[in-house]
């Protein structure tokens, strides 16, 4: 007698068990949360990274244009120029950037040299040294001023996974006054 009446009340409890909702958002709630967590703070690093590149971009860029602008450039000049990074990576700090702007000549033969060079927080190429240069740029008794901006990235959250990552970028303009930069020390 006591098992037929188990084997009534049973179904009946299963199908109030399977109607009841009660609990069914906390429990995907408690399955969600981790997912939606990482991909925030995913999303808030791959964004914060995309913006310290796009600064170094503009950091490459501006100390290129700036130098180009002139046919003479000084020691006060040039530290003008380069301090003029630390506006442009604002808010992120310029003491992880390296920052190198160079003049690279180019003789009658297309050997490509670096005429003069000047870096901040990093070190500046030898006087003379060699330079490979795309072939488009390579253009018979000219010059080239060089910005090269390096930024050693770390992500806050990230860092497990990725370690710290090097953003770089550079680029080439040709002088705009003259055919060449002199560099002087005064």
């Amino acid at each position: 007698m006591m098992s037929a009446v188990i084997m009534k009340l049973v179904p009946r409890h299963l199908r109030r068990l399977v109607r009841d909702q009660r609990g069914v958002s906390a429990v995907e709630f408690a399955m969600l949360l981790p997912l939606m967590v990482t991909l925030y703070l995913g999303g808030v690093e791959v964004s914060q990274g995309i913006s310290i590149d796009r600064k170094v971009t503009l950091t490459a860029r501006t100390v290129a244009d700036l130098v180009s602008q002139v046919a003479s450039i000084n020691n006060s000049d040039m530290n003008s120029v380069l301090q003029a990074s630390s506006a442009v990576l604002s808010p992120y700090p310029v003491d992880k950037a390296k920052v190198t702007v160079s003049l690279v000549k180019i003789d009658n033969n297309s050997k490509v040299t670096v005429e003069w060079s000047d870096s901040l927080n990093g070190t500046a190429r030898a006087k003379g040294s060699a330079v490979t240069l795309p072939s488009a740029l390579i253009v018979p008794n000219t010059s080239l001023v060089w910005g090269e901006v390096e930024y050693s990235y770390k992500p806050t959250v990230g860092y497990v996974v990725t370690g710290t990552m090097s953003l770089k970028d550079q680029i080439f303009m040709r002088p705009r006054l003259s055919d060449s930069i002199t560099r002087t020390s005064s």
